[in-house]
């Protein structure tokens, strides 16, 4: 939780920021100034591939109080909210804060995201900053991203339509993920030049991942890649845009913050996490940060320590939402003069009307892009649409008051149920992450579900690992839920365990000490003893921050993890819903 007084920062509940606002009525010693040069910044981000709509109704409050849900997003009406927006100013560029890909729906994952790239290609964006989920499947193939082609990093074909691959039209930018050499994967920062009349503007772009996509990303993925400080790398690169000319400089940046109450879309109440204490450091040159991975929106006029002001945006998640940035610069002295955002929802035709008087315009579907997606989604059907099996009742990522969900612990007797045998390792235990799953599980009217469901719940493409670990280095790593980097006593993550294993966890007790409990099948668990578990290979090289994982000796590879939990809805069909009661949390009331 942030600490800092309230007259440290500024929380926004409307659309504006207050910036000096210069108009051509301004005088300078009785002769009319011209008027200001307006540039329009159109930002997104965490779009992870939903080319479809993804379900999602955003809580836009009302004039007079409450709120009412708009459903929104669709690749086809994101390209069409962007067009409007650029019909307003022909000075624009649209920018994308990191996970563009990566974590996507079967339509895009299973085609490894070419049909996204393909889609925002055609919304004409100018540049995306890397985010940790762009190299899920490693840095080579994220260059084929860029550069296009066929060549194969992963288990999937790519080219799968036949036509070849050209690669995004756009810049990745990626100041701060470094090779071995020092060079950055990708260039750190861009200038784009506006034009009005006899004037120029330019702004410098500098896009960051945020340092922590080591533990994010399975480590084998990005082996021989350092990401570097954010605020570190984005200060060294304020002279070198200011010696090509730059205006103004734009931080796009992989990494965000929390707000609590207030205006859901726009609002700033409450700001807090992990960007602030970036914020903090930024060069006062950087006017106004774009930022991401938090999947929350918020506009805020945030003021640092040293009293600069910095817009800060985000657009939520999964292209429901799009930031409208006005930037005012004066003409003579090339100084920002005005800055204002908001956030904007993205409503499609599809979703009916909303009865506000236009409060919340609809835009309509992009035929091009509509035709894309629907040429994918053909080629997918067959696979999509296949029944795997049948579920008395929806299982989902809800969480109880000991962070338990029923969905991760399906997911956990699964990939017990596919490694429990001899040959396949010999495991009695096994964890899943909560960040490895994206979607709920809600079967149909007839309790059918298929395959493109089960995709969409695990889209990483894992394969399964078992190791032997001690019972000591189990409570150590359960230990690491509350204790290990990011995982810390506000933010916990709590790993999801396998049917026949349970303990208990203590957020009053001392570190070392919160973990009690641990029984296997009714036994308690042994320091001394070991035991075979059943991990991800992402959490089996240490992914989430839980470094004891890779103490785990005797590793054996098994199959994905999409396919233990196919076969285990197959066989066990309504009787797979698990009994939760695993985990008991002995501080919740």
């Amino acid at each position: 939780m942030n600490t800092r007084p309230a007259g440290r920062r500024r929380m926004l509940a409307s659309a504006a920021l207050a910036g000096v606002l210069l108009g051509g009525c301004a005088t300078d010693g009785g002769a009319p100034r011209p008027a200001t040069v307006e540039v329009k910044l159109i930002a997104f981000n965490d779009l992870h591939g939903n080319l479809d709509p993804p379900g999602i109704a955003i809580r836009a409050p009302l004039p007079g109080g409450g709120s009412v849900p708009v459903p929104a997003g669709g690749a086809a009406y994101l390209a069409s909210a962007i067009a409007s927006l650029e019909a307003r100013n022909p000075r624009h560029a649209v920018i994308s804060a990191g996970d563009l890909i990566g974590a996507s729906p079967l339509v895009s994952a299973l085609f490894l995201d070419e049909p996204t790239i393909e889609a925002v290609n055609a919304m004409h964006i100018d540049f995306n900053a890397v985010g940790n989920h762009e190299l899920d499947k490693g840095p080579q193939e994220l260059l084929r991203m860029q550069n296009g082609g066929c060549a194969r990093f992963t288990a999937r074909q790519p080219c799968r339509l036949g036509e070849g691959f050209a690669g995004a039209n756009f810049r990745f930018l990626a100041a701060n993920t470094l090779q071995a050499d020092g060079s950055t994967l990708f260039p750190g920062s861009a200038i784009k030049t506006f034009k009005d009349g006899n004037a120029t503007v330019r702004i410098g772009f500098i896009g960051l991942t945020l340092r922590g996509t080591a533990s994010l990303v399975t480590p084998s993925r990005v082996a021989g890649l350092r990401f570097a400080d954010e605020a570190h790398s984005a200060n060294a690169l304020v002279p070198q845009l200011k010696a090509q000319g730059a205006d103004a400089i734009v931080v796009v940046l992989h990494q965000g913050g929390f707000t609590e109450g207030g205006d859901p879309v726009s609002g700033c109440q409450g700001l807090s996490g992990p960007v602030l204490p970036i914020l903090d450091r930024l060069d006062p040159a950087i006017e106004a940060v774009i930022s991401g991975h938090t999947h929350r929106s918020y506009v805020c006029d945030y003021t640092t320590p040293s009293g600069h002001r910095i817009l800060l945006t985000s657009a939520g998640q999964y292209g429901t939402l799009l930031t409208d940035i006005d930037l005012g610069f004066d003409p003579v002295s090339h100084r920002l003069a005005s800055k204002s955002a908001v956030n904007r929802i993205v409503q499609g035709e599809a979703f009916g009307s909303v009865a506000l008087a236009g409060q919340f315009p609809k835009f309509d579907r992009d035929s091009r892009i509509a035709a894309l997606i629907e040429r994918y989604r053909a080629l997918a059907g067959p696979l999509t649409k296949r029944e795997v099996g049948r579920l008395a009742a929806p299982v989902t990522r809800q969480q109880s008051a000991s962070r338990e969900s029923a969905l991760g612990e399906l997911i956990a007797d699964a990939q017990l149920a596919a490694t429990r045998a001899p040959a396949s390792g010999g495991a009695q235990i096994a964890f899943m992450n909560p960040g490895g799953m994206r979607a709920d599980l809600v079967p149909g009217p007839d309790g059918s579900v298929d395959y493109g469901q089960l995709f969409g719940i695990q889209p990483f493409g894992n394969t399964l690992v078992v190791k032997t670990m001690t019972g000591a280095q189990i409570r150590a790593l359960l230990e690491q839920q509350f204790a290990s980097g990011s995982n810390t006593l506000a933010t916990p993550r709590v790993l999801l365990p396998s049917q026949g294993f349970s303990y208990a966890f203590d957020l009053r007790a001392a570190p070392g000490a919160r973990i009690s409990g641990m029984r296997l099948d009714g036994r308690p668990v042994v320091d001394e003893a070991r035991y075979r578990v059943t991990m991800n290979d992402f959490l089996a090289a240490g992914g989430d921050n839980f470094s004891v994982f890779e103490q785990g000796t005797d590793p054996l590879g098994g199959g994905q993890d999409v396919d233990a939990l196919e076969a285990y809805i197959a066989a066990k069909g309504p009787a797979a819903v698990p009994v939760t009661g695993r985990i008991l949390n002995l501080a919740a009331p």
